[in-house]
């Protein structure tokens, strides 16, 4: 299956490119992001401050640097705020734009967070249904491999109760 879930660190992870679940600023943060800057070490923070930020739904590429994989997917996922703000969008385009950079660069492997799930605060099973569904839709025409990375344990039972299929 071209698709999977897996419970792992995503900076760990043998790919051409992850994806960096960003703030809009680019320049580090909590959670996933601050691990990928952490992992990729201070030549990411110096591309990221060239880059001018990122708007929120949108996405930029940088160099991998000390990770395994060759290049880092930054994309801005939207902060909820009760689902009727345009939340799903914009999390929709986060993936799109992420899975389209990716295609520009000839990455044959992906791998990706759960974009908002964390202190973005999106409902967790909402996240990773959009996150599945926007994957797949891209899978239909275009060949790569692509996990979804995730780190608790929350996540993983939610991954199996909604997506048995995918969980390896």
């Amino acid at each position: 299956m071209p698709l999977r879930i897996i419970k792992a660190d995503i900076t760990t992870l043998k790919v051409d490119a992850i994806v960096n679940a960003a703030n809009s600023s680019l320049l580090g943060g909590g959670g996933v992001d601050g691990a990928i800057h952490r992992a990729a070490g201070k030549e990411l923070l110096n591309e990221c401050r060239t880059l001018g930020g990122c708007h929120t739904g949108q996405a930029k590429i940088t160099g991998g640097y000390n990770l395994p994989a060759k290049f880092v997917i930054h994309a801005v996922g939207p902060r909820w705020q009760g689902g009727m703000k345009g939340e799903r969008g914009l999390l929709t385009s986060c993936y799109v734009n992420a899975l389209r950079l990716a295609k520009e660069k000839n990455c044959k492997s992906l791998a990706f967070p759960l974009i908002s799930a964390g202190i973005y605060g999106y409902p967790k099973a909402e996240a990773l249904t959009v996150a599945v569904n926007e994957i797949l839709s891209f899978l239909t025409g275009n060949e790569m491999d692509i996990t979804i990375a995730v780190l608790d344990d929350e996540l993983l039972r939610i991954a199996r109760e909604n997506f048995p299929e995918l969980v390896s």
